[in-house]
């Protein structure tokens, strides 16, 4: 590389150009919770430290990242650049069948029914998704939540009825499992009850009825991404044969 030029082309994107020829990029994601993450991908291993120095010049702290949990070289070099790890997250894989999760004959908890996707009312569902969103915040904390999972002032993300099974306590929305088919296997974004209604088998059915409605489309198993601190939700997904199948560290500079 006799010349390497880097240049901020947007708001959110750095590239990287050595001998006239495009090497790499940079960008950076504004969260709605205010946390700024980035990410770099280049062609050249030697660019990487100067794309990345270049875009800390110019990135308010603190930063984030995502690095898969394995990757050890690349977890290596963000280390390098001031980044500490922050926060684990699991991925595992859930097999929909019930003669492999022990869901098949699971009774709903006493007052509980389960509107199966597609038939919630949107506007308490949507009252249930700020109420869940409102206990995580006063709780936890949002950093707990699957990076994908995204925080918004109320009203602001839109909730989809299509996509989300709720439990019914006493006519009482309670608990949502959201639900994304991709292909031949489903995405389990989100299982979220309401602070007061935990510890009665709620998230249980919830994700038993998740489960086995995909197994019926012909759907053999759903993935989902846990905090390595959530013990609760670790103890759900391999309680019901859930297999380990990677994670992701999130590093952060200050």
């Amino acid at each position: 590389m006799d010349t390497v030029t880097i240049t901020r082309i947007a708001t959110t994107r750095w590239e990287a150009v050595a001998d006239d020829r495009i090497a790499g990029h940079g960008d950076v994601a504004h969260r709605p919770d205010g946390r700024l993450f980035i990410s770099i991908d280049v062609w050249q291993d030697a660019l990487f430290e100067r794309l990345a120095a270049a875009m800390l010049a110019e990135l308010p702290q603190p930063l984030h990242t995502l690095v898969a949990e394995d990757d050890q070289d690349l977890t290596a070099r963000w280390e390098r650049l001031g980044f500490a790890p922050g926060r684990r997250e699991r991925e595992y894989v859930l097999p929909t069948d019930p003669r492999d999760t022990g869901l098949g004959a699971l009774r709903l908890p006493p007052g509980v029914t389960i509107l199966p996707a597609g038939a919630a009312d949107e506007s308490p569902l949507r009252a249930l998704d700020r109420a869940i969103r409102a206990e995580v915040e006063a709780d936890a904390g949002w950093r707990t939540m699957p990076a994908e999972v995204l925080p918004a002032p109320a009203g602001v993300l839109p909730v989809d009825p299509s996509k989300h099974a709720v439990a019914v306590r006493d006519g009482e929305y309670v608990g949502l499992v959201r639900v994304v088919p991709v292909r031949t296997r489903a995405r389990i974004g989100l299982l979220a009850i309401r602070a007061g209604q935990r510890r009665h088998g709620i998230g249980r059915a919830l994700l038993a009825h998740a489960l086995g409605a995909l197994h019926r489309d012909g759907i053999g198993s759903a993935w989902a991404e846990i905090d390595e601190s959530n013990t609760a939700a670790i103890a759900l997904a391999e309680g019901v044969g859930g297999r380990r199948a990677g994670g992701y560290l999130e590093l952060v500079r200050h």
